[in-house]
């Protein structure tokens, strides 16, 4: 058996920009995920699973809107459970096909996971997160008025829901997730960051309208579970200073001390490779062997020391 590996997979990789987001698009990008997680079983590396979910539930979010006349709209924390549920699903009835034809005997299990959240975390004073669709400055008003929401507008998009995006502290079924892991289980979890919760003043806990950073939350699993190396899957092959641009240069290697001094610069932008590299500093702080980010395609070739960003 190589390495303990975290895998950290992005929303967007399966369910793409300009797709409509049928169940057979997503499945088909699920084949080809875990086509690529095969080849890494193969190789003898031990993995476990976590993975986005912006646009799932996005649009899970805007089926809410769409039918709020008709149905009752569910909070935040719960449709973070059905996406969790659907694309978990999605994945480990594939991996478990895949497996099979392979002749590799292992078990596949999606944990439906909560995150616990500080309820005097700095964020819900400044909620930032933008989610679900856009609104007419009329619509945004009545919504402000009618749920309390903060919402701000996006220039020449319109006006959009912003919610908080607290750090996670912990993770709930950490210790069921790390005894499944030791027992060679191919664990998929806290899909989207997990579902934010808070504990109340009797140490009940309480679901929170609120949406953490799923790579800080994969850094937070990955600790947990005794994972060597946190491996980050995003839309490029490596993390690029001056990135789209004609000067950009793309990372093979990334010291804490330089990924701490180009956060502070504001060379990674805060909604994309900014949480990623403020991730992976993070797990390497906690004991972590090496971080390394880099695209789907290319894992493989990555966890083999060829291509990728490593940082550690």
């Amino acid at each position: 058996m190589k390495e303990k590996v975290l895998i950290a997979l992005g929303g967007n990789a399966l369910l793409r920009k300009g797709e409509k987001g049928t169940v057979e698009d997503q499945l088909k990008h699920v084949h080809d995920t875990a086509d690529k997680f095969l080849e890494l079983i193969k190789e003898g590396y031990k993995i476990s699973i976590t993975h986005g979910n912006g646009p799932q539930v996005g649009d899970i979010l805007l089926k809410n809107e769409m039918a709020k006349d008709t149905l009752p709209s569910m909070p935040l924390d719960v449709c973070g459970a059905q996406s969790q549920g659907f694309i978990g699903y999605m994945i480990q009835r594939v991996l478990i096909n895949k497996l099979s034809e392979a002749n590799k005997h292992i078990p596949v299990v999606t944990v439906l996971t909560q995150v616990l959240v500080n309820k005097d975390d700095p964020d819900f004073q400044s909620p930032s997160k933008p989610i679900g669709p856009f609104y007419s400055k009329e619509e945004a008003e009545t919504l402000k008025k009618e749920k309390g929401w903060s919402i701000v507008e996006q220039i020449g998009k319109g006006f959009r829901r912003v919610v908080p995006s607290p750090d996670p502290i912990d993770i709930i079924e950490g210790y069921v997730i790390k005894k499944l892991f030791k027992k060679k289980v191919l664990v998929i979890s806290c899909g989207g960051g997990g579902i934010p919760v808070i504990k109340d003043s009797k140490g009940d806990l309480i679901g929170v309208e609120a949406v953490i950073d799923k790579d800080h939350t994969a850094a937070v699993l990955a600790h947990i579970i005794g994972a060597n190396i946190l491996m980050i899957l995003t839309d490029v092959e490596k993390v690029f200073l001056n990135f789209g641009k004609e000067d950009q240069k793309g990372l093979d290697k990334l010291s804490i001390k330089e990924a701490k001094e180009y956060l502070k610069e504001g060379e990674f932008a805060k909604g994309s490779m900014g949480p990623k590299v403020h991730a992976a500093c993070n797990f390497i702080k906690n004991g972590g062997k090496k971080a390394i980010i880099t695209s789907l395609e290319k894992c493989k070739e990555a966890l083999l020391g060829k291509t990728g960003t490593h940082i550690g």
